[in-house]
């Protein structure tokens, strides 16, 4: 499971030019879900997002977390983020999950987030052709991937 995370001053996500879900301050995260992927790597990733303290403090360093910024989430489904491109020119997507697997998974995590976080999480619409738009609140920007827990 891969998560890339921005942390912004808002975001949104549109189906067909209707907005679908809007937050403010927090963090915008694409979600990725590979077909190798449990529930263990939904308790890893959304642990880790909750307390990652990319927010900052009173002395302007970066040591608190979305929870306690009263920040929100906004995760969206991003089957791309599994690409490969070891081989040729073309992205390999054969490590994405089918979406009877990736749907439940992705629906458990942001189930699991918000149970973290102690407030819901807004969401895209899985498998829906999506526009995001962010503004973004500085250059913070994270990859994480469960399957590379160093």
């Amino acid at each position: 499971m891969r998560l890339l995370i921005q942390r912004v001053k808002h975001a949104s996500v549109a189906i067909g030019g209707d907005v679908r879900s809007r937050i403010g301050a927090g963090l915008l995260v694409l979600l990725g879900v590979g077909c190798d992927d449990t529930d263990e790597d939904i308790e890893y990733l959304a642990g880790k997002l909750v307390r990652l303290r990319i927010f900052d403090d009173e002395a302007g360093v970066m040591n608190l977390d979305v929870v306690q910024t009263d920040g929100e989430i906004l995760v969206v489904s991003q089957f791309t983020l599994q690409a490969s491109t070891r081989k040729g020119n073309r992205p390999s997507y054969i490590k994405a999950a089918p979406e009877a697997v990736s749907c439940p998974l992705y629906e458990r995590f942001t189930a699991r987030v918000a149970e973290l976080l102690g407030r819901g999480v807004a969401t895209g619409e899985f498998g829906a052709d999506m526009q995001v738009e962010l503004v973004n609140d500085g250059p913070v920007t994270i990859w994480m991937d469960s399957k590379n827990k160093e």
